[in-house]
């Protein structure tokens, strides 16, 4: 629903048609413009020119949005729906995702920058994945019979037991560098406990989220139930957050604006989930396998160009393979080829905007001026996009800010080690973040000991990136509250009740 203001790629005729229409935001099942008329444009950042207009909500917009899924869960059918019907819904928008793959690949890949390699073998099915999981547990949202005891009431005879109940209106603020995949991560849950949404999908990469919101209505989500608006945080984010007729915000984003949502929400005391950012160590023992390592090592940083909230951004090697480790972590980043999204060649698209791109320079200029040395990369890409080139930073300190802060780049930190002791997991866990992290060893004794010692809501061993719609994912300390997917994520959309009857 954007129109499109240039072609500098090859689209699929169904993604041009689709592109050619006006731009709109869908509420209360009615694609509309912004009350002010105002809209904004939408860049391709392997080409810095403008693709489309979105429209820039704003306070007024929003609360048009509330008050429909406010209509929608108080007075709608989707509450009285039966939890099967629901769940059948839910799991059609995962088949219609798949049927609309390369549609919804191309326009990722086209809005976001990312391989559209990896945008239909990732970030597609996984979002189909997350629906149709999720659709299953409409029907097990079961509470639990316990059995009580009153001491001041000796003889008399109880029935107690729990519901689990929707908690209502809410809200949902996705972040840009997995557009599909996080719209699908925050509305399958909600929608299969049988909440109502208002979603404001970020305003660097849009498109697939809008198409995302016709899929929906494809599917049968009833009119209300799923309100999608686009603008700026301040302007339509930052209303979500605060409005009175909102039970409930989501949030994945920055730390810095995870605070922000905390502010506003607690106007109403809504329930608050937050996955925010990370600085996560990857360890490398003296035992592990290098064939594997390496290349894995080097994805869990260059992963999506390391716009990644869990990356490995900090390696961390022993002593005795540091040297083969970096040189093959250095090697693979020097054999990256970088190039436009929908290049089917290209491994690794542009950073997604401007700003992305200048945060990460400025962090690459600030570790060379505090002394650190860049093995490979360490400087912009060719052409007129967004482009950095995959990085490993060595002599690095561990006051450094390039060390210290999330980079949300195509950089990493590599460390040296020597004893796996009570030293390394200091410095491992030595970060305000606790997202995820690495391990990398052949003795699996080593493996769990280490993992229990590290404050962080994911441990991949001899792995990372590995995600699955029943894992839960989440972070320790500054990391965020609460989990995203998995049984756990239904706690995020469901209030718990007591019920009590004497007998």
């Amino acid at each position: 629903m954007c129109a499109v203001a240039a072609r500098e790629v090859a689209l699929e005729p169904n993604v041009r048609k689709w592109l050619d229409n006006p731009c709109r935001m869908l509420i209360d099942g009615q694609w509309v413009t912004s009350e002010s008329g105002k809209t904004f444009d939408v860049f391709n950042p392997a080409t810095d020119t403008v693709i489309a207009q979105a429209q820039a909500a704003d306070k007024t917009d929003v609360n048009k949005a509330v008050k429909a899924a406010r209509r929608a869960f108080d007075d709608g059918p989707w509450t009285k729906m039966s939890p099967a019907e629901r769940g059948r819904i839910v799991w059609k928008i995962g088949d219609l995702i798949m049927e609309y793959q390369e549609e919804l690949a191309q326009l990722e890949s086209l809005d976001n920058g990312k391989p559209i390699s990896i945008a239909r073998a990732a970030d597609v099915p996984l979002a189909s994945e997350l629906f149709q999981y999720m659709a299953g547990w409409a029907t097990k949202l079961n509470g639990d019979q316990i059995g009580i005891t009153v001491p001041y009431a000796p003889g008399a005879e109880w029935h107690a037991y729990t519901r689990r109940e929707p908690v209502g209106v809410c809200g949902q603020i996705i972040p840009w560098n997995f557009p599909l995949l996080m719209a699908a991560w925050k509305l399958g849950p909600a929608l299969a406990c049988g909440n109502t949404v208002v979603m404001k999908l970020a305003e660097e990469t849009p498109l697939s989220g809008l198409k995302l919101a016709e899929i929906m209505q494809e599917a049968g989500v009833p009119d209300g139930v799923v309100n999608i608006i686009t603008g700026f945080g301040e302007e339509a984010g930052a209303p979500i957050a605060a409005h009175p007729m909102v039970d409930k915000i989501a949030f994945t984003g920055s730390t810095e604006v995870g605070r922000l949502i905390v502010d506003a929400a607690k106007g109403n005391l809504k329930k608050v989930s937050l996955e925010l950012g990370g600085k996560s160590p990857n360890i490398v023992l003296a035992d592990a396998d290098l064939e594997k390592t390496i290349p894995g090592a080097a994805n869990a940083i260059f992963f999506n160009h390391g716009q990644c909230c869990a990356a490995g951004s900090r390696l961390f090697v022993h002593e005795s393979v540091y040297d083969q480790v970096v040189e093959g972590v250095a090697d693979f980043a020097r054999n990256i080829k970088l190039g436009p999204g929908l290049d089917p060649e290209t491994q690794m698209g542009p950073l997604v905007s401007r700003t992305q791109f200048d945060r990460v320079t400025g962090f690459l200029e600030s570790g060379k001026s505090q002394g650190a040395r860049a093995a490979v990369g360490g400087e912009r890409g060719d052409g007129d996009g967004y482009f950095v080139k995959p990085t490993v930073l060595v002599d690095v300190k561990d006051d450094m800010e390039v060390y210290q802060e999330e980079i949300f780049g195509p950089v990493v930190t590599a460390s040296k080690f020597s004893d796996l002791d009570e030293e390394l997991i200091k410095r491992a866990n030595d970060t305000v973040f606790g997202l995820a992290s690495g391990i990398w060893t052949q003795d699996i004794g080593k493996a769990h000991r280490l993992a229990a010692k590290i404050r962080a809501g994911t441990v991949w061993v001899n792995c990372y990136n590995i995600f699955d719609a029943a894992l839960p994912f989440g972070g320790y300390k500054q990391s965020g509250w609460g989990r995203e997917m998995g049984e756990q994520v239904l706690n995020n959309y469901t209030e718990c009740k007591a019920v009590t009857v004497s007998l």
